[in-house]
């Protein structure tokens, strides 16, 4: 791997926990169990290569619609994991900071939420979002809506001011996002951020998805040619016949 191409963001849709537990005959939320397990790995490997930024997909906004036994436990395991992290952030200088739609959230995860946000907030090691009650497409209307509410100009609206509002606001954009399970769609995260992210897709779960498999995706990724929508200079060339017309690509 080339130390000198490294993601400075990565975005993780950590898909597959309850599938993974449904395999093995077990309830789904030990599937959620081995996930956040799984996360610690991630996180320590991701830092240690140089990552300034991760970013989880840990619930959507359309997961409000599971079953409320399982909606609970994913709470639970959350507030729990903050609990207990939060020293290891400030040991670490980890910054935590959650993405999403907090008021439909409980009180009691609002409540650890802001405090370990309010206590890593001058951390500056490695930033960690959590994409919690998080929509693409439900940011964006946030994000318009804090335009409207300040009487923005539609000429003063651009592509920085629209970033600037959205929840993702000091954080660059994902280089890349890897998705686990082997779905193969963004699913409505990180929508507007994405637009020129480089994706791995994987079969592998996320309960069993490793720093070895993390490590291989990087790599991928390192192997990539990205010109964010330009031409590749060797093909910006045209051949011209004797009437001056282009003809085809020049190599």
């Amino acid at each position: 791997m080339e130390k000198r191409n490294i993601p400075r963001h990565i975005g993780i849709i950590m898909d597959g926990n309850g599938r993974w537990a449904e395999m093995r005959g077990l309830p789904r939320f030990e599937g959620h169990k081995r996930g956040v397990g799984r996360v610690t790995e991630i996180v320590e490997a991701v830092k240690g290569i140089g990552v300034e930024a991760l970013s989880l997909y840990a619930f959507s906004i359309e997961n409000w619609l599971r079953p409320e036994e399982e909606v609970s436990v994913i709470m639970a395991l959350l507030e729990g994991t903050l609990k207990k992290e939060f020293l290891n952030f400030m040991k670490e200088g980890i910054r935590f900071r959650t993405i999403g739609n907090r008021e439909k959230l409980p009180e009691n995860i609002r409540t650890v939420i802001e405090i370990a946000e309010e206590g890593t907030r001058d951390n500056r090691n490695f930033t960690l979002q959590c994409a919690l009650s998080y929509g693409g497409r439900d940011e964006i209307i946030r994000a318009v809506r804090k335009a409207v509410g300040v009487n923005t100009k539609p000429e003063d609206i651009t592509e920085e001011s629209i970033a600037g509002l959205l929840d993702t606001a000091g954080t660059p954009d994902p280089d890349l996002v890897i998705r686990t399970s082997g779905e193969q769609r963004l699913s409505n995260f990180l929508l507007w951020q994405s637009a020129y992210s480089e994706f791995y897709f994987t079969n592998t779960l996320w309960p069993d998805f490793t720093k070895a498999e993390l490590m291989e995706a990087i790599h991928e990724y390192q192997m990539r040619s990205r010109r964010f929508g330009k031409v590749d200079g060797a093909r910006n060339l045209f051949v011209e016949n004797s009437f001056g017309i282009p003809t085809k690509w020049s190599d």
